[in-house]
C-alpha cells in the first residue's frame, strides 16, 4: 500500500494539545478515520517515540504520522507539458503554475498535472517524501488558482520546506478579483474554516474549524462592479481566502461555489476563478538566504481587469 507521511514541527510556546487534534488542526485533506488508521497501526510518532491520540504535545518537537494512501492504477509518468520555471537550482524548483493544472494526480484527474510535467522537467530529481504521485509537492494550489508553487528537489529540502509552511514561516500573497466595493480599504478576517456542514465538498466558515486568518487590502476599484485586493493568508487551509471573502460578501468573480453568480457582470466573461498566488517568500533550505519569488498576473486575469476598468 503506498504511504503518505505528514509532519509537523510543533514550535515553542505552542498550545498544549492532544496529538491527532494537533494534526487535525494542521491538515485539511486528511480525515479523522485515516488518521485514526494511523495511531492504530502505531505509525505515529513524537520525536521519534511512537505515541497514540492521547498523547497531549506539552513541548517542542516534531510530530510524523505514516498514513496509507490509495492506490491508483499506474505511477504517473513523465509528460511534456508546458513549465513556467521562476527558479531553479539543485535543491527547489519554483513554478507559476497555470489555471486549470491540477498540481498532482487522483482518480480521474488524466496525465495533465503539475506532477506529470515536473517528472518530465526533473526526471529522478524529486523528493520522495510523500506520496507515490505526489514526488516533489510540498504545498497545493486549486485547479483554477494560478501562480506561485514551490517544489522539492531532494528528501532534505521537501522536510525543512514542509516545516517551514507548518510553522508558519513562509510569507504568501495572492492577487483576488472580488465582486463589489468594500467601503474600507484593508481588513483582518480570523474565522475558522471547516466542512460543510451540508454540502461536503465544500468549507465554511464553522466554529467547529480550524483556525484561519487573512489580511486584505484594496489595490484597485472598478466602478460599483469589482476590487482588486491583496490577500495574505497566515494560514493554509482549503479554500481559504475564497471562503473568508464569501464571508464577507465579497465573493470572488467566477466562483459560484462560494456566492459569485454568473451574470452578475453584464457583458464581462470571467474564465474561472480569479485568484493569482502572486508572492512567496521562503527560507532556502540549504543555506541562510530568505528569497522572495514573484510571478506576474497572467493574461486571462489581465483581460478581465482591462474590461472592468
Amino acid at each position: 500500500m503506498p504511504e503518505r507521511i505528514i509532519e509537523f514541527s510543533v514550535p515553542p510556546g505552542a498550545k498544549a494539545g492532544r496529538a491527532d487534534k494537533v494534526f487535525a488542526a494542521e491538515f485539511d485533506d486528511v480525515s479523522r478515520a485515516r488518521l485514526q488508521r494511523a495511531f492504530d497501526a502505531g505509525q505515529v510518532t513524537f520525536d521519534g517515540k511512537t505515541i497514540d491520540k492521547r498523547f497531549k504535545v506539552i513541548q517542542p518537537g516534531l510530530l510524523r504520522a505514516v498514513l496509507e494512501e490509495p492506490t491508483f492504477d499506474t505511477a504517473p509518468t513523465a509528460v511534456g507539458l508546458p513549465l513556467d520555471v521562476i527558479y531553479e537550482d539543485e535543491s527547489i524548483l519554483v513554478v507559476n503554475k497555470a489555471a486549470g493544472m491540477i498540481t498532482h494526480p487522483g482518480n480521474g484527474t488524466g496525465e495533465n498535472t503539475l506532477v506529470h510535467a515536473l517528472l518530465h522537467h526533473c526526471g529522478e530529481n524529486l523528493s520522495t517524501v510523500g506520496a507515490p504521485d505526489r514526488p516533489g509537492i510540498v504545498h497545493r494550489l486549486d485547479k483554477e488558482t494560478s501562480g506561485l508553487i514551490i517544489v522539492a528537489k531532494n528528501d532534505t529540502a521537501h522536510h525543512k520546506l514542509a516545516a517551514a509552511f507548518s510553522e508558519r514561516k513562509t510569507y504568501k500573497r495572492y492577487t483576488a478579483l472580488v465582486f463589489g466595493i468594500p467601503k474600507v480599504s484593508r481588513g483582518t478576517i480570523k474565522e475558522a474554516i471547516g466542512r460543510h456542514p451540508v454540502v461536503r465538498t465544500r468549507m465554511a466558515v464553522v466554529h467547529s474549524g480550524k483556525p484561519a486568518h487573512t489580511d486584505w487590502k484594496v489595490e484597485a476599484r472598478y466602478g460599483q462592479k469589482a476590487t482588486r485586493m491583496s490577500c495574505i493568508i497566515h494560514t493554509g487551509r482549503t479554500h481559504q481566502i475564497r471562503v473568508h471573502m464569501s464571508e464577507i460578501q465579497f465573493p470572488l468573480l467566477g466562483d459560484s461555489t462560494y456566492g459569485f453568480r454568473p451574470g452578475q457582470l453584464k457583458d464581462i466573461e470571467v474564465p474561472r476563478v480569479m485568484l493569482h498566488s502572486t508572492e512567496l517568500q521562503i527560507q532556502h533550505p540549504d543555506r541562510d538566504e530568505r528569497m522572495t519569488f514573484e510571478a506576474p498576473l497572467p493574461r486571462d486575469f489581465e483581460d478581465v481587469i482591462a474590461r472592468l476598468a
